[in-house]
């Protein structure tokens, strides 16, 4: 039984992180553009948003590092597809390295991702894999992502993640996050809950509930959800755990968040999950003031499955300071991930940890380009280290890749609505972001992340 149990919460585990947040092609596609000859113009440039020369021709010279010859770089992209049967990572690297190569590669080198399939638990034989032929990592990740870190290290394999899971990876050396969402001892949700619960919903801020679904991962998130909702001035009278895998009734808990008059609600786990919770909220008439269903949400199938608590229910997700696709008639970088995917992946979802890759791809293929010939590990993670207000070409808010803790302060809040999702009115101060909400550090943070000296190593080793 302990180990059935296990299993179930590892699985629960790599639903809950791998990226179930999936939009359809219908929710950004252009409308009335020529896809063909717009993707031919981008490859011919090489530019990716405002970012110029990203990929192009040039003189590749001879082999200069591991996974590098004179023709080709090979990269890995690690995903749980195998287990979750999601490919958005690997679409993402299909997308970006198709783009590039018909750019002319990278200095003329051709860029090739390999993936790295975890299945769920693989992680660390992947990782073994990965430092025997890859030059680095790019534009993926895995739920259990933890368990492979000390080979990433001992290897010196420099890591440009789409995200990162557990505390043991999140910050680690030689990971260089293009657009993080989690840093070391902060609660990247802070300034969303400061906002609902003092300018929003002022009168939800006695009334907070929390409703996790038990896996590690997400026990991690609840307990640093209780110390961020106190710090913006919140208080808990509801947290419950519920079986992560789902469960057949959700009457039990609807009742007891009634009972206990909840008024703000935070839900970790599958959006489907909360669906059907809100199925049963909606069924007994009683209406919540917000409901953060946590950016695994923000897609279409959510908004699906909600029926009539899509109007009746007051759902909001933070994108963290990441543009929404619905914004791409003013960002030129949305804009042309919706062609670009149009162009080598039509039947591809655009996810919200796939515009999170894009990020990733663009930083590694800058860096790596700006290295000339003499590619090298130590010259790409460096490279990629000046990058102080990085935004992937315009895909969110500038970050500083050097120093990202504290993180940046910046949030945007998406709504659902019967027909689909729109920008909630939440006092953006910076384009489509709010930055002026300083984040506020974790008092109990999740634990330490790994570092070279952890596996006897130092910076000076990387070539």
């Amino acid at each position: 039984m302990k180990a059935q149990r296990t299993l179930i919460a590892l699985t629960a585990c790599a639903l809950l992180v791998a990226g179930c947040s999936g939009r359809d092609d219908g929710a950004g596609n252009a409308e009335g553009a020529d896809d063909g000859e717009r993707g031919t113009s981008q490859a011919m440039s090489g530019d990716f948003g405002d970012l110029e020369g990203l990929c192009g021709p040039g003189d590749p010279g001879t082999a200069s590092a591991p996974g590098v010859t004179a023709d080709e770089i090979q990269v890995g992209v690690f995903s749980d597809m195998g287990f979750t049967k999601n490919p958005e990572f690997v679409d993402a690297a299909k997308v970006f390295t198709s783009w590039c190569n018909a750019a002319g590669g990278i200095n003329g080198r051709t860029l090739v991702a390999e993936t790295r399939d975890a299945k769920l638990m693989e992680v660390r034989q992947r990782m073994i894999e990965a430092c025997r032929e890859d030059f680095a990592l790019v534009g993926g990740g895995a739920a259990l992502d933890a368990l492979g870190v000390k080979e990433r290290l001992s290897c010196l394999l420099p890591s440009f993640p789409a995200q990162v899971t557990q505390s043991q990876a999140v910050g680690a050396d030689l990971e260089i996050s293009a657009s993080p969402s989690r840093v070391p001892g902060y609660d990247p949700y802070f300034g969303f809950r400061k906002w609902l619960l003092n300018e929003a919903y002022p009168e939800s801020a006695g009334a907070v509930g929390i409703i996790n679904g038990d896996s590690p991962v997400t026990r991690d998130l609840g307990v640093q959800a209780v110390e961020t909702v106190d710090a913006a001035g919140g208080t808990i009278t509801y947290n419950d755990l519920y079986p992560a895998m789902g469960v057949s009734d959700w009457t039990p808990y609807a009742q007891s968040i009634k009972s206990k008059g909840v008024k703000g609600l935070v839900f970790y786990g599958d959006f489907r999950q909360l669906a059907k919770l809100e199925e049963v909220l909606t069924g007994m008439d009683y209406k919540l003031d917000w409901i953060d269903a946590n950016n695994n949400a923000y897609n279409d199938s959510f908004v699906e499955l909600l029926g009539k608590s899509a109007e009746f229910q007051n759902n909001l997700v933070d994108l963290g300071g990441s543009a929404p696709l619905t914004s791409a008639g003013t960002e030129p970088a949305v804009q042309q991930v919706l062609d670009l995917y149009a162009e080598y992946a039509p039947d591809a979802q655009i996810t919200f940890p796939a515009m999170r890759a894009m990020s990733a791809w663009a930083l590694f293929a800058k860096a790596a380009t700006s290295c000339g010939a003499e590619l090298t590990r130590i010259c790409v993670h460096d490279a990629a280290l000046q990058e102080t207000e990085w935004t992937g070409g315009g895909l969110h808010a500038a970050t500083d890749l050097a120093n990202p803790v504290p993180p940046q302060p910046c949030f945007n809040i998406e709504r659902a609505t019967p027909d689909g999702w729109e920008t909630a009115d939440f006092g953006a101060d910076s384009g489509l972001y709010r930055c002026n909400i300083e984040p506020s550090p974790l008092a109990n943070g999740p634990g330490a992340p790994m570092t070279l000296a952890d596996v006897g190593k130092s910076m000076s080793d990387v070539q």
